[in-house]
């Protein structure tokens, strides 16, 4: 007979493919120990740039209990956003995962219909959705829970799937059984970091976040630097190309979220289309998407840069 941890690790699963999960493993709440050095080395050699929130809550970030009271159980899930259909190729690029609907808030409702699905089922749990909105280091706890390992390009990667998902967390104080990590497959390919346009992944697993296209396009809010001029690949929002080199994308499968589907008009703008967006342009096609965080000015800029 199943002990109640297993029995509820198992309806939780079962429920968050219901949902639309691609898969879902749980790790016990505790500190990251093998993280702490690695995160703290990291931030040393200024490799966050400008993301200077990612220096705040350095305890937390490492230490679920300090984040949510009474924590347990951190239960990782992974959401496919790989589309069906990409842009066009006489096109600026956006990482594929923005061309649908903003990921947080398609992700949020679906975790809080998994928490009320466990409160209803198992009874007063207390707990926390997070959508890489808070101090949480998602991609160490989904492979902490078995969902992949971390590849050289510092993503998670997981066989017959690979890269290309969402990671969301749900932490709550019910004690579960908990999943084990996987091994590495990763094995002699460099791949990623030989196709990388800015040589940001300084070594295997390691990657200079001021050096990204992704944190440039994104992140950066002054102007971007001349040095990199003519090394952005045509890459506006985002930077998929660690990501579409890696071997174990070939098992990538379209996802089936009409959420992510792109704006209509969104993979057939031509570099010229994009040249001369409007703003009223960008608030058509972006109205409810990722893209909107770098704002019309954003984009403006980045398009410019890669014009000129």
């Amino acid at each position: 007979m199943l002990n109640h941890k297993a029995k509820y690790s198992e309806m939780i699963k079962a429920e968050a493919k219901r949902l639309g999960f691609l898969s879902c493993g749980i790790s016990k709440a505790e500190f990251l120990e093998t993280e702490a050095p690695r995160l703290e080395a990291w931030l040393k050699k200024n490799m966050n740039g400008e993301m200077h929130y990612m220096e705040n809550h350095f305890d937390k970030r490492l230490d679920p209990t300090l984040l949510v009271e009474g924590s347990k159980s951190v239960i990782s899930l992974l959401l496919n956003y790989y589309p069906s259909e990409t842009q066009t190729d006489d096109s600026y690029k956006l990482s594929k995962y923005a061309y649908g609907n903003d990921y947080h808030h398609v992700i949020k409702h679906k975790l809080k219909s998994l928490l009320y699905f466990i409160q209803d089922e198992i009874g007063e749990v207390g707990g926390r959705a997070f959508v890489d909105s808070a101090p949480v280091l998602d991609k160490a706890w989904a492979a902490k829970s078995g969902l992949g390992w971390i590849g050289k390009h510092s993503n998670l990667l997981t066989q017959q799937v690979g890269s290309f998902y969402f990671i969301a967390e749900l932490i709550i104080d019910l004690e579960l059984e908990y999943d084990h990590a996987t091994t590495d497959h990763c094995g002699t390919c460099t791949a990623c970091i030989d196709a990388c346009p800015t040589e940001a992944i300084t070594e295997p697993y390691v990657v200079d976040g001021s050096k990204c296209i992704s944190y440039f396009t994104i992140e950066l809010k002054e102007n971007l630097p001349s040095e990199f001029k003519g090394k952005f690949d045509d890459w506006m929002f985002g930077c998929d190309v660690c990501q579409d080199v890696c071997p174990w994308n070939k098992f990538s499968k379209p996802h089936n979220e009409p959420l992510f589907n792109p704006h209509p008009e969104l993979l057939d703008m031509t570099k010229k289309d994009w040249e001369e967006i409007t703003e009223d342009t960008f608030k058509k096609v972006f109205q409810k998407s990722a893209v909107k965080r770098t704002k019309f000015s954003g984009l403006e800029r980045n398009i410019k840069f890669l014009k000129d």
